[in-house]
């Protein structure tokens, strides 16, 4: 199965940003976290059990930033959304942070069901569609390879490759044809404010972060969560990425827009204030991770060797694919920086060690 959802993987500072609010909205629910701005929820499957979905009302209609995953209950949800909270009125427009089934998973129905337009980022919508329509029954083998490549465990391994393969079209709608690009540096109305894209990388590429200019509100996707580290992973698409490298350079830049008033409204747990602190959270703890990896490293080791000095705490087989990726994610770092050496074990995996 393919991970790309964020997970509490690494461990935090006990430090936390402050949130207004001590519990979510119920299912079917609609919070107003500020004027004609709506946040609400979709379950998901998984130990990450929601995405946050947020409504901003533009008159005669509504623009939704996020949808949930493709599935009869979630579809259902949006029903009871759209005739209690939402007044009974359209969804006239979809816009996606990224490309991510939680995040994109009904896009499609709402634009050919509904009728909405689309507005993302051209990678978020190529990555999506690309990914919709490779439906695949048995592994390939590129992404064997990878595992064996990153040091899977034998165990896990055996049993991933006798179980059907996550395909993006179990959890995404179908997207027809045609969307509305925004990019770095563009201006976007919605709920009554001009909103000022600035875009990420590392959790998923040209993620787009809105930061309004009328008043304190920043929607800030999955590059910037209150309470858990967004999964920064490497995977067989592009095995030599560097997404920790990319994800660090997005955060620093987007850490000189932050203010503490800020209200960050994020993909997952709750919205939350003192936004520079939690940037600095962040930041902070991939470098001390890195740290901790570079000694760790002193004698050679495969990425699925380093979740110890990575994660300081046990990885169960529910986390594993996600501990995996981010593994290689951060030895990936240190080689591109010239920090470490690698090379083949005999087996496929590669093999790390500092220099020096």
């Amino acid at each position: 199965m393919t991970n790309w959802q964020a997970d509490p993987v690494t461990d935090l500072p006990d430090v936390s940003p402050r949130t207004p609010w001590e519990e979510p909205p119920a299912q079917g629910e609609a919070i107003e976290v500020a004027e004609g701005v709506l946040w609400m929820r979709q379950p998901l499957p998984m130990k990450l059990d929601h995405v946050n979905i947020y409504a901003l009302d533009e008159g005669d209609g509504w623009t939704v930033v996020d949808t949930g995953f493709n599935s009869r209950k979630s579809r259902g949800i949006w029903e009871s959304l759209m005739a209690g909270p939402l007044k009974g009125k359209p969804v006239t427009r979809v816009v996606v942070t990224h490309h991510h089934p939680d995040h994109i998973g009904l896009a499609g129905w709402f634009q050919s069901q509904h009728g909405a337009e689309l507005v993302t980022t051209r990678t978020a919508w190529l990555f999506a569609r690309m990914l919709t329509l490779d439906v695949q029954e048995t592994w390939p083998e590129e992404t064997l390879a990878y595992y064996r490549s990153a040091g899977m465990a034998p165990e896990i391994y055996d049993k991933r490759v006798n179980d059907r393969p996550f395909n993006f079209a179990d959890t995404v709608h179908p997207m027809p044809l045609g969307f509305t690009r925004i990019k770095q540096g563009d201006v976007i109305r919605m709920g009554g404010r001009d909103w000022d894209v600035h875009t990420g990388n590392g959790h998923a590429p040209e993620h787009a972060t809105f930061w309004s200019r009328d008043d304190n509100l920043v929607i800030t996707g999955d590059q910037i969560l209150s309470t858990i580290s967004p999964n920064i992973g490497v995977y067989a698409t592009e095995p030599m990425a560097d997404p920790l490298g990319e994800w660090l350079e997005a955060c620093e830049r987007l850490a000189k827009l932050a203010r503490p008033d800020h209200l960050a409204l994020g993909g997952h747990k709750l919205p939350f204030s003192r936004l520079p602190l939690r940037m600095q959270q962040l930041i902070g703890n991939h470098h001390g991770a890195l740290e901790r990896l570079m000694d760790h490293l002193s004698v050679p080791r495969t990425a699925a060797d380093c979740f110890a000095p990575l994660f300081k705490r046990r990885i169960g087989e529910g986390e594993y694919g996600l501990a995996l990726v981010e593994a290689v994610a951060h030895v990936n770092h240190l080689y591109h920086t010239g920090q470490v050496t690698r090379w083949k074990r005999e087996d496929g995996a590669w093999l790390y060690q500092g220099k020096g």
